[in-house]
């Protein structure tokens, strides 16, 4: 079965987009593959969004800030 691809778009890709492709990992892996990106360029993730999917849903896996086109197509 193909899953459907979900793409969490927003601005830096640095916060909340990174919540909701973590999220759509942890609970919807079996439909959807996730993924996030921005818009613009950013240096690095928010640390306040690290830290909440740390302490909320128990993320250890590194996070990494996105650019949107390298979002897979197909």
């Amino acid at each position: 079965m193909n899953k459907k691809k979900v793409a969490f778009i927003c601005v830096h890709n640095s916060c909340r987009s990174q919540i909701a492709e973590a999220l759509g990992k942890h609970l919807a892996s079996d439909v959807f593959e996730s993924y996030s990106a921005g818009t613009e360029t950013k240096l690095q993730i928010n640390q306040d969004a690290v830290r909440v999917m740390k302490e909320l849903y128990g993320f250890t896996e590194p996070v990494y800030l996105a650019f949107i086109v390298i979002i897979p197509s197909s």
